[in-house]
């Protein structure tokens, strides 16, 4: 049952305050999860954390530095006691309707140090922890752009093209732990982080899916809870698709 599915699972979430993150963190601590929510958004975070109640904790984390990653990653640890599973999700897009050659370099740049070296730091500094647990569990969200090349988009679906081949060569190097890593490419979900984005934009996804309708992000949960249960021990360095059939992986 999806309840007990993370039944006392550690799980360290990045950009949990909003968002998809936010319905991470709703979803692993319903599935029986301890959760530490991550984010740099501190009056959201801390005020979802106490709604959540006693299995939720909120950490000021701020990924794309180096040193708040290593207190934030020991914090949560601590915590928890222990942590047996990460969920980076921490993402800027800020290249949103540009095309290339309008993205300025500061742009592209701190697009990189959250979204991909982000990812990296974070990994890096959880793996202890995770190779503790025995039955380590990361669950990278990459964007299913990266996958069919979506215009005007271009230093976001860089960086995700980035977190997709992170998540094969993490895999190889920590499959020996017995830790999974695997990335999940959500197609385009309805939600605040969302509502810059075009309407044509949205009635083009509508108009390719396999399955008509609006993705909501209960439709990525279910995906990214799985991927962090001990059932997903044998699943690693895949890249999984969940956007109703508009883009298909060979």
């Amino acid at each position: 049952m999806m309840s007990q599915l993370l039944n006392t699972s550690k799980i360290l979430i990045t950009g949990a305050a909003r968002g998809l993150g936010e319905d991470f963190a709703r979803s692993a601590i319903g599935a029986g999860a301890k959760v530490v929510i991550a984010d740099i958004e501190d009056v959201r975070g801390l005020a979802l954390a106490k709604e959540l109640g006693v299995n939720a904790h909120y950490l000021h984390l701020d990924v794309a530095n180096p040193a708040s990653v290593d207190a934030g990653v020991a914090a949560a640890a601590d915590w928890m006691g222990g942590i047996d599973g990460l969920v980076n999700n921490a993402a800027i897009t800020s290249s949103g309707g540009k095309f290339m050659h309008e993205i300025t370099e500061p742009t592209w740049d701190a697009v990189m140090a959250v979204n991909v070296k982000g990812t990296w730091l974070t990994t890096v500094t959880a793996t202890p922890f995770l190779k503790a647990s025995k039955h380590g569990r990361v669950v990278n969200i990459s964007s299913d752009t990266s996958l069919w090349g979506a215009p005007k988009l271009m230093a976001y679906i860089a960086s995700k093209g980035a977190i997709n081949a992170m998540t094969h060569s993490m895999a190889r190097e920590l499959g020996e732990f017995g830790i999974t890593v695997n990335a999940v490419a959500p197609g385009l979900v309805v939600g605040d982080s969302t509502q810059y984005v075009p309407q044509a934009r949205h009635n083009f996804y509508m108009q390719g899916r396999a399955i008509s309708r609006e993705q909501m992000p209960a439709d990525v949960t279910a995906s990214v809870l799985f991927l962090l249960s001990k059932q997903a021990g044998f699943i690693t360095g895949q890249v999984l698709p969940v956007n109703g059939g508009f883009f298909m992986s060979n």
